[in-house]
């Protein structure tokens, strides 16, 4: 069984002065929600998602070897340029700093480089769409390029571990951003391979109902949070519903085991539609409490169950933590659910604004 201290190198085999690096990393969108952390960003129950295709983050690293005498003058010991689409992005550096520091112990080279971190993101920017993920995830996969440079004798399997572990130190969901069409992260009992440390590919039949699947992101409130996930995962500590919770990501897990392999739309359908209103109940019950579904939120929901109802096409929706609903469906109904959406959904999205997205496989070198 792998534990954290397996990602701490020895040493390295290798040297390199400059160079630079670019990946893309896509979003995801949970169909078993993680909701409530333990220490060092252990998820508290176990998820899976849908790794998704055109939201991504692209980033490109940019490194040189630092003057060792100039080390001794650098206060807080990390030296970095953060540039978002072109342009310096200061309220975005504490957060890689933190990071950096999180990840110094598994990447200790860091503080031998000046590294130019230059990002950008396909979809808009404060669009409500968790960029946290994709983000750390493509600034993870770069790392370890570097990495590997140093120790050229590693392998895919530990390359591709390691990244996922390193970030899910920078946003837990992160670490299903990097590999696989469906992952699950979180120790799971049935799923062979699965853990806390890293987020792993669903290793079992996936029926070809779900290939392809489509994900288009209906735009409701493109604002700032009220809440923070980071804030709502701490309330589920003295949370009175929070084991109950727990072990009910840990069954619904269980259902999709074999939904996925016998292609149970109307199942799928209930588990992951109980699953984003769990979330969102665990808000409104947490204390203190908090809703960030939007009016217009509710409007889509009961559009799409009544839509649903009338023609038995099996599309279905799913929240992130705010109000932007994703609406789920198979390739095969896509002409006329999106026919749907754009006569009845996109009333209710702010400046009428959608995103279409499907299942992807992961991070990308460029």
């Amino acid at each position: 069984m792998l534990t954290a201290a397996d990602f701490i190198p020895n040493s390295y085999t290798s040297a390199i002065e400059n160079g630079n690096f670019e990946w893309s990393a896509p979003s995801n969108i949970a169909l078993v929600k993680y909701w409530g952390k333990k220490d060092n960003q252990i998820p508290a129950n176990p998820s899976v998602s849908f790794t998704l295709n055109n939201c991504k983050t692209i980033t490109k690293l940019g490194f040189e070897k630092r003057d060792t005498s100039s080390l001794l003058n650098v206060t807080n010991g990390f030296s970095f340029d953060l540039l978002f689409e072109g342009k310096p992005k200061e309220d975005f550096k504490p957060k890689i700093q933190k990071f950096l520091e999180r990840v110094e112990v598994y990447l200790p080279f860091l503080k031998e480089y000046h590294f130019t971190i230059d990002t950008q993101n396909t979809f808009p920017h404060s669009s409500g769409i968790a960029s946290s993920a994709s983000g750390m995830a493509a600034l993870a996969m770069n790392f370890m390029s570097l990495e590997r440079k140093l120790n050229p004798e590693m392998t895919d399997e530990y390359f591709y571990q390691k990244a996922s572990f390193l970030a899910r130190l920078g946003s837990g969901s992160a670490c299903r951003s990097v590999k696989g069409n469906v992952v699950v992260w979180g120790n799971q009992e049935n799923i062979e391979g699965s853990t806390d440390l890293f987020g792993v590919e669903f290793p079992y039949t996936i029926h070809e109902n779900f290939k392809n699947y489509q994900d288009t992101i209906l735009l409701v409130d493109k604002g700032e949070k009220q809440v923070s996930s980071t804030v709502g995962h701490d309330l589920m500590h003295n949370h009175p519903y929070a084991e109950r919770r727990f072990a009910q990501a840990h069954e619904n897990l269980d259902k999709l085991i074999s939904i996925f392999e016998n292609g149970d739309l109307n199942e799928f359908i209930k588990v992951v539609e109980s699953e984003a209103l769990t979330l969102h109940a665990m808000m409104m019950t947490s204390m203190p409490y908090f809703i960030l579904m939007k009016p217009n939120t509710l409007q889509i929901i009961n559009a799409i169950w009544k839509f649903r109802n009338e023609t038995q096409i099996p599309v279905c929706f799913t929240l992130d933590a705010g109000a932007n609903v994703h609406v789920l469906y198979p390739e095969n109904v896509s002409e006329k659910v999106l026919q749907f959406i754009q006569d009845e959904l996109v009333v209710f999205c702010q400046n009428s604004q959608y995103i279409c997205d499907k299942i992807g496989s992961g991070a990308i070198a460029l």
